[in-house]
């Protein structure tokens, strides 16, 4: 990947007329070029003068050589992307299994179309005591799913993909919110996986309620059927959190959480050996 950045180094330093694929794949590879290296270089010509870096929800100044973005390099076995045109805007999430330091992360990069750099990092990453953390099994599941490509007569809208995400972070306030549950539709959350591989598989086990949801962040890639929401998980204390869901024929087909614990283990909660981990979807 580092030699596929040199090759193209100059191309997001040019100034872009409108947001291409081009450009976010770019600034991508950077973004994971960073984490894999430790080496802000990769990234820091190709930022905007007043460019936001945001970790777990707080926003932090000299990030290029104080954040955990930079201060240590990461194994990656895995990364996933989308990208937003509308709004010039990326997601990519990425697992790490090393046991010495494991991680799964999602970041949300937007870039300027203007000047073609990055002007905000907005990301939630997760580890050893966030909540349900297991990068091994995060992994293992994650390659099981298909995010593929959705035929351009089979894709939803904009609007319809962002409302479905929305349906099932409204029920959480109100029970009467109708969410488009998909058959089967399997969620990821830490490392737990509900999925069984059967058709009858489903996300619609009950919620905590009743709270908010706020600070959502979205981006959109129609081409695939995926948001990716950031927001504040209001049933565990507002954690930062991040939301990722597949949208199939208007439907939740797969659901993938993330969820930083700031001062407690899990998040305070205790989950006995063998037991199910407790319910807040």
């Amino acid at each position: 990947m580092l030699r596929q950045l040199t090759l193209l180094a100059p191309a997001l330093g040019l100034a872009a007329a409108a947001c291409t694929q081009a450009l976010l794949r770019e600034a991508t590879e950077r973004y994971l070029a960073v984490q894999s290296s430790g080496n802000a270089s990769w990234l820091q010509p190709f930022l905007t003068n007043n460019a936001t870096y945001i970790e777990n929800g707080k926003t932090i100044a000299g990030w290029t050589s104080t954040s955990t973005l930079t201060t240590f390099s990461l194994r990656i076995d895995r990364s996933h992307s989308i990208f937003d045109l509308t709004q010039c805007a990326a997601f990519t999430d990425l697992i790490v299994t090393d046991a010495a330091n494991p991680r799964a992360i999602g970041a949300q990069i937007t870039v300027d179309p203007s000047s073609g750099k990055v002007s905000k990092i907005d990301r939630i990453a997760t580890t050893t005591g966030d909540w349900l953390f297991n990068a091994t099994g995060t992994l293992y599941y994650a390659l099981r799913e298909d995010w593929g490509e959705i035929p351009l007569e089979k894709r939803d809208s904009r609007a319809v993909i962002k409302a479905a995400a929305d349906a099932y972070l409204d029920i959480f306030k109100n029970a009467s919110v109708v969410v488009p549950w998909g058959s089967p539709c399997a969620r990821l959350e830490g490392g737990a996986y509900t999925g069984r591989g059967l058709p009858t598989d489903t996300c619609n086990v009950g919620v905590i309620q009743s709270y908010d949801m706020p600070n959502r962040r979205y981006v959109i890639d129609e081409t695939v059927g995926v948001v990716s929401v950031l927001l504040e998980f209001g049933s565990i204390g507002n954690a930062p959190d991040s939301h990722l869901f597949r949208v199939e024929g208007g439907k939740l087909r797969f659901i993938h959480t993330l969820t930083y614990c700031e001062k407690k283990p899990n998040c305070g909660y205790t989950i006995p050996s063998g037991a199910q981990p407790p319910t807040r979807m």
